[in-house]
């Protein structure tokens, strides 16, 4: 699945580098209208796209676009804000959630939906936070699903007590492809990158980058000891979604922490700033 992603369309269109007429041509192997990216290099000729690939693909976007809609109707009935957060396995997102629990657990009604390949592990690290958690292990995929889809999200919602919320925090599977290609009835999509993953990350991953409302800027605690540069990070992150919110923070040391939280607290309308339409 992470060739592929919708378009504005709502089709599914590849981002490999051949044209819908499957010819590839020799100085590039990309048709002048095909749908590239930008710094796109490389020998993509072995990724090929046949008709029945893409309407099989267009079905699973199609139902899951149907179940994000229901996931959406469900949380507007409830009055309840969600965010989706994604990132790289060992990114820092469950550190996060905890120091964010401790910050607004009591002040907010917070929901969380936990989505891992297997165990509980990160969700019984945020247990006793204050938090409703509803889990979602994907073993059950193809050898684990790398994301979770609006049918999963949607498996956990009798699990959480939606009229009594006022935040639902979505902890999305550690993989920097496919959970930017799922919708699962979101209103904001918060991504968190660590420094120790190296600042071409969104060059490589654009689709990723580019999804996101907000990009977290994890693990600065560890900039003496790394040679990221911040500076390239923050020219290619521009390169393929400028002007996105960035906010740096250390999950391990707070830094940060409480504009994150101030941010989700503008999501449900703090005082001065307009709540999100729905």
């Amino acid at each position: 699945m992470g060739r592929f992603h919708p378009h504005p369309d709502s089709h599914p269109h590849p981002d490999s580098h051949t044209h819908p007429d499957s010819h590839t041509h020799p100085d590039s192997h990309t048709h002048p209208d095909s749908h590239t990216h930008p710094g796109s290099v490389g020998d993509h000729s072995g990724y090929s796209t046949g008709a029945e690939r893409v309407e099989v693909l267009e079905r699973i976007l199609g139902e899951n676009e149907r179940v994000a809609r229901a996931n959406r109707a469900a949380f507007d009935a409830a009055g309840v804000t969600v965010v989706n957060l994604m990132s790289a396995p060992g990114a820092g997102k469950t550190m996060l959630l905890a120091e964010t629990l401790r910050r607004l657990a009591p002040h907010r009604r917070i929901g969380i939906i936990e989505g891992d390949i297997e165990t509980s592990l990160d969700a019984d690290r945020l247990e006793g936070f204050g938090a409703a958690i509803a889990l979602v292990n994907t073993g059950n995929g193809f050898g684990g699903e790398c994301h979770l889809d609006a049918p999963m999200v949607a498996s956990a919602l009798p699990r959480l007590p939606l009229s009594e919320l006022d935040l639902v925090i979505i902890e999305n599977v550690g993989n920097l492809v496919c959970p930017a290609e799922f919708a699962v009835g979101e209103d904001r999509r918060a991504m968190m990158f660590a420094v120790t993953e190296g600042e071409e990350k969104p060059l490589k991953y654009p689709v990723m980058f580019r999804s996101a409302d907000l990009v977290l800027v994890n693990k600065t605690d560890l900039l003496p000891y790394l040679d990221f540069d911040a500076e390239a990070f923050r020219r290619n992150l521009d390169a393929v979604h400028p002007r996105v919110d960035v906010l740096a923070v250390s999950a391990r040391t707070g830094e940060g922490i409480d504009a994150w939280c101030d941010w989700l607290a503008n999501l449900l309308g703090a005082p001065g700033v307009a709540p999100i339409q729905r």
